[in-house]
């Protein structure tokens, strides 16, 4: 996969696109710590700990504290993350229509 391809990919799936760019600069280039990374990325440090907390959160970057480090994730898992969050928001969605429909129903509208 193209590194244009891949940073489409990510964004088509949620992440921002300077978050898919610091994603798939871990996921080839390997472990960083913060001030290597900000530079690489032309980032301010402030930026990027939001960008790795936020990454961190979802699950597609791990932190090293010992050595402030930050790695990626394996692609695939990444998307399967994407895919898990996508089929429960299915199901939320789907109990929400249930509800609504419940509710529909319980107030007796007549139809015209």
């Amino acid at each position: 996969m193209s590194l244009e391809k891949a940073l489409k990919t990510l964004a088509s799936l949620g992440l921002s696109e300077v978050d898919a760019k610091v994603y798939v600069y871990l996921a080839k280039k390997g472990p960083h710590g913060k001030k290597d990374l900000a530079s690489a990325q032309n980032l301010t440090k402030h930026k990027l700990c939001l960008i790795l907390d936020s990454l961190v959160t979802r699950g597609f970057v791990l932190a090293v504290p010992e050595h402030s480090t930050y790695y990626a994730v394996p692609f695939e898992k990444v998307l399967d993350e994407f895919l898990k969050t996508s089929i429960k928001e299915a199901r939320d969605l789907e109990a929400k229509k249930q509800a609504a429909l419940d509710a529909w129903h319980s107030t007796n509208v007549e139809s015209s």
